[in-house]
C-alpha cells in the first residue's frame, strides 16, 4: 500500500533522471497529472500522456535532457509530507534559485507553479520544489 503517491511520482522521476532514461511510467491520478502538467509548462519534462489501461490508467512521462545529454531536472524534492503539511500564502512565495527553479503548489485553483500562484494571488500547500 502506497501512503504518499506524490513522493512516489517524484522518486520515480528522480531515479529515471539519474540513469538518463527517456521515459518513466507510473499509475495515474488527477494530482499526478496536474504535477506533470506544471513540469511540462515550466520546461522540466518533454511531455506526458495518460494511457488508459485496466485496472488503472498509466501516466507516461517523457524526460527532457540538454543537447549534450545534461539533466534538465537537477533536483526534485518533496516539501509537504503526509506527516507535516507545509502551506504558504501567495505573497510569501519566493522564487526558487532566483527564478531558475519552481515550487509546485496545490491551490483551490488546481495544481500550480509558484509563478502562476503569485500571478493569480493564490496560496496553498507546497508539494515539491524543482530546479
Amino acid at each position: 500500500m502506497m501512503t504518499d503517491p506524490v513522493a512516489d511520482l517524484l522518486t520515480r522521476i528522480r531515479n529515471a533522471n539519474a540513469i538518463h532514461a527517456k521515459s518513466v511510467s507510473l499509475p495515474a491520478s488527477r494530482m499526478k497529472v496536474g504535477i506533470a502538467e506544471v513540469l511540462k509548462d515550466e520546461g522540466f519534462i518533454e511531455s506526458y500522456a495518460v494511457e488508459e489501461a485496466k485496472p488503472c490508467s498509466q501516466l507516461r512521462v517523457q524526460l527532457k535532457y540538454g543537447p549534450d545529454g545534461e539533466q534538465v531536472i537537477r533536483s526534485i524534492s518533496r516539501i509537504s509530507t503526509p506527516g507535516c503539511r507545509v502551506y504558504s500564502k501567495a505573497r510569501e512565495l519566493t522564487p526558487v534559485l532566483r527564478g531558475l527553479g519552481i515550487s509546485i503548489l496545490s491551490t483551490p485553483l488546481g495544481i500550480l507553479s509558484d509563478r502562476q500562484a503569485r500571478s493569480k494571488n493564490s496560496g496553498g500547500e507546497v508539494l515539491a520544489r524543482v530546479y
